[in-house]
């Protein structure tokens, strides 16, 4: 028995391939990973460290066209003979997923969150409001990981990576060009994470926000309503129309805690919520809240961060 796991490797390699090849060694037998273009070998090898036995690489494939990785993707399995294809849960394996499960005539789970038991799945469902379990009854399965669900786990060696051809053809998509934010540590991959709302009154207040993140080495996050009018730049949206995080801390400051924000960072381990409103309905979903001004609050955080770094 093996698994393939595909990495999105144009950019690298992120926290979530590991997260998926720790993920693909738990299930047992072989793990193969797959990827296109982009990434040195020196680097792909490294995937050895997490549970890889070797990566395949199509260097022909250098874009994200989802038709391309598809027919990559399905040459692997055949070659490989694997029985489970893992994902990471992130925008381009939502693209690709349902279109290799359909090609392969595979059942396929979303966002799963822990180590099948059988043939059966437990998955995020309702925004991360429950847990759902998926069987599986066809002989090819399809799995996508939400991030942050496993740590990677390294400890193995590197592995061998090999070229190959994956008959991808040719893109049907063409990319003029791509802007992304730079310096950053990406949202999704974010252990840590500060964020604020309306509530910090205006765009030149955000330099509060960004001094904790930075001393916390974390990323920063608004609310929709911030992106919107345009004090923070879109990418840092989180919600059910943003982003979705899992992160280990997220604190919310001057945020209410709508529906459709709670949506997008429930998943998180530790929420610290930050509002004057004792009523805010984000309170009711903290692990601890602050009935306090952010203008007041923020800084003594930050400050209590600065203490504690310099007497460890």
């Amino acid at each position: 028995m093996s698994t393939l796991v595909y990495i999105n490797s144009l950019d690298g390699l992120a926290k979530n391939a590991l997260e998926a090849v720790t993920y693909a060694k738990k299930l047992g037998g072989d793990v193969i990973a797959v990827t296109n273009g982009g990434c040195s070998s020196d680097d792909l090898s490294k995937l050895g460290e997490y549970g890889a036995s070797k990566v395949l690489v199509d260097r022909s494939v250098t874009g994200n066209d989802p038709q391309q990785i598809t027919r990559l993707i399905a040459t692997a399995v055949e070659s490989t003979e694997a029985t489970t294809l893992v994902f990471s849960h992130d925008l381009v394996a939502k693209a690709i997923a349902p279109r290799v499960s359909v090609r392969l005539k595979a059942g396929l789970v979303c966002g799963a969150v822990d180590v099948p038991n059988g043939d059966t799945v437990k998955v995020n469902v309702f925004s991360g409001k429950a847990f759902g379990f998926v069987k599986v009854n066809t002989n090819k399965r399809v799995i996508s990981l939400l991030p942050n669900s496993f740590q990677p786990e390294g400890g193995g060696s590197s592995c061998a990576v090999e070229e190959f051809n994956g008959n991808a053809g040719d893109a049907a998509i063409t990319v003029k060009g791509t802007k992304k934010p730079e310096g950053e540590i990406p949202l999704p991959e974010a252990e840590l994470v500060v964020s604020a709302g309306r509530g910090l009154k205006g765009p030149e207040n955000w330099g509060m926000v960004e001094e904790l993140a930075t001393e916390l080495g974390a990323a920063t996050a608004c609310s929709r309503p911030v992106a919107d009018i345009g004090w923070r730049p879109h990418h840092e949206h989180v919600g059910q129309t943003g982003i979705a995080i899992r992160p280990n801390l997220y604190i919310a400051a001057g945020i209410s805690g709508a529906i459709q924000h709670l949506a997008g960072v429930n998943g998180s381990k530790v929420i610290v919520v930050i509002n004057t409103d004792a009523e805010a309905p984000f309170f009711k979903a903290a692990d601890y809240g602050i009935i306090g001004d952010a203008f007041e609050v923020l800084p003594r955080l930050t400050e209590a961060v600065r203490k504690f770094k310099a007497s460890n």
